[in-house]
């Protein structure tokens, strides 16, 4: 069986963390070979993009330096990380990837989206999931879970007006891209939603075997 390759998506606090979890420890379970990893990070370089990219003291970082930066730690994941493990056969389980710039820096930092579509397909090299999970629910909702683990990061302290035109954006590409992006019902509760993905996911592997 060739790679398969799942992204999680959604705004701050919709539950990716949980849920992309719970899938991991259900293949396992069924013996997939998977490895799970997040953007931006996943290599030693990359985190160290992260870190810079998420300090709350790093408010003079200006909107386009931020999309370089994102298109940097990709560009860097997507070499060192997910195109070995993607040849290996792996199920990769990423926790955010061009997605999230496309709606963050597009929709959220109001940048020209043809220059943001343009470094993702330089930094990924033209890589896609093939299936993609968005997680929805309310700013209001998620930012209060953000707020309960404790310091929020550099993009969770942005303004309320940037998390609405995030969502925004997730729901028009969620529209525009349904064959491969599944939406879910984020306020539903874990073990519905955990049901919902890993059925569909158990489908798109089996499909892919067979294919």
């Amino acid at each position: 069986m060739k790679g398969c390759f799942i992204s999680f998506e959604g705004v701050e606090g919709c539950g990716k963390t949980t849920q992309i979890e719970r899938l991991q420890s259900a293949l396992l379970e069924r013996g997939h070979d998977v490895l799970l990893t997040r953007e931006p990070g996943g290599t030693p370089v990359a985190e160290a993009i992260r870190a810079l990219l998420l300090d709350p003291e790093n408010k003079a970082i200006s909107n386009t330096a931020e999309l370089l930066l994102y298109a940097a730690a990709r560009a860097q994941h997507v070499d060192e990380l997910l195109r070995p493990a993607l040849a290996a056969g792996k199920v990769v389980l990423c926790d955010r990837f061009f997605d999230s710039t496309t709606v963050y820096q597009g929709d959220g930092r109001e940048l020209n989206p043809a220059l943001i579509a343009q470094l993702n397909t330089i930094a990924t090299q033209g890589l896609r999931p093939d299936r993609t999970y968005l997680l929805d629910l309310s700013v209001e909702a998620g930012l209060e879970r953000a707020r309960g683990r404790g310091r929020m990061d550099r993009l969770e302290q942005a303004p309320l007006a940037f998390h609405e035109r995030v969502r925004a954006g997730y729901l028009r590409l969620a529209a525009s891209e349904a064959d491969r992006v599944l939406l879910v019902d984020g306020l539903a509760d874990i073990e519905s939603i955990a049901a919902i993905i890993q059925r569909d996911a158990t489908q798109l592997l089996q499909e892919r075997m067979t294919a």
